[in-house]
């Protein structure tokens, strides 16, 4: 079984996988700065289970520009080719913030909404949580979160890498207790999946889809752009001038709207990014 661990810098990634593999195989930060820098992959016997784990850098809170932490964060899945059976949103039994709700965002943002088919959100410092309170309870005063378990298919889990090591096994703010259930939880899971696992063809297609958008945004800007300055010099060649000239005016106007227009749509043709645009046409 293959898992990758997604979250945001500080929120327990891990300690979290650590707790799960029962040894510390994966270094632990103890400052505001992300300790992972690099994927790093390693595999165990858990219940029976060969599991794969991946770590991966935190959102925020590091070092590295965003053009440096996506493809690393994204080289998770050929870290465990063909794909990861299962996704572990991190996050922490904490109020929650407008950082944590961007760290979610961005994991949408990188792999799609295909990612929540795959996931299952694990909170940590579960020690948090109210006397006698459940996850569940917890998750459902959150309209975000509540909205977030709901896209996972409403699996959640909680630990406490710090707490709750040595509690019984059978005691619901128990690691093993906690981490017992998340295999299960994982097991339905991949059962429910047909044993299917996110591939890079869904990763592909999120980037192609994207590069579709960028293309046609920039084709109906620049035609539009072409459409206003055509219809600009129609306008101003209509000043003062007889109805027979102003209509001469307006219709080279139009055919300047037209030619700015298909300059633009060869342009975006083969841009992805507003950017690329720019720099087509000065290379031009």
């Amino acid at each position: 079984m293959r898992i990758v661990v997604l979250g945001e810098t500080g929120a327990g990634r891990s300690s979290l996988a650590n707790t799960i593999f029962g040894e510390q195989l994966f270094k632990i930060s103890h400052t505001l700065s992300s300790e992972t820098r690099r994927c790093q992959a390693e595999t165990r016997s858990v219940s029976g289970r060969s599991i794969t784990l991946v770590d991966t850098p935190g959102f925020f809170g590091t070092h590295r520009s965003e053009e440096e932490l996506k493809p690393e964060i994204v080289r998770c899945i050929t870290e465990c080719a063909p794909g990861p059976h299962a996704f572990l949103i991190v996050l922490k039994v904490v109020v929650f913030t407008d950082q944590e709700q961007a760290g979610v965002n961005k994991i949408q943002e990188y792999f799609s909404d295909d990612i929540f088919k795959y996931s299952t959100a694990v909170f940590t410092h579960g020690d948090q949580l109210p006397e006698g309170e459940t996850i569940e309870k917890f998750v459902h005063d959150n309209r975000f979160l509540r909205d977030l378990v709901k896209k996972c298919g409403g699996r959640c889990h909680v630990v406490d890498n710090k707490y709750w090591k040595d509690k019984p096994k059978h005691e619901y703010r128990s690691n093993k207790f906690q981490v017992e259930g998340l295999l299960k939880t994982i097991d339905k899971m991949v059962t429910e999946n047909n044993g299917g696992c996110y591939t890079n063809e869904m990763l592909l297609r999120k980037r192609a889809n994207s590069r579709i958008f960028w293309r046609l945004l920039i084709r109906f800007a620049i035609i539009g752009i072409g459409g206003l300055l055509g219809g600009a010099v129609g306008v101003t060649g209509t000043s003062g001038f007889p109805v027979s000239f102003s209509r001469i005016a307006a219709a080279v106007g139009v055919v300047g709207a037209v030619i700015g227009g298909v300059t633009g749509y060869f342009i975006g043709r083969s841009a992805d990014t507003p950017q690329e645009s720019v720099v087509v046409k000065i290379e031009e």
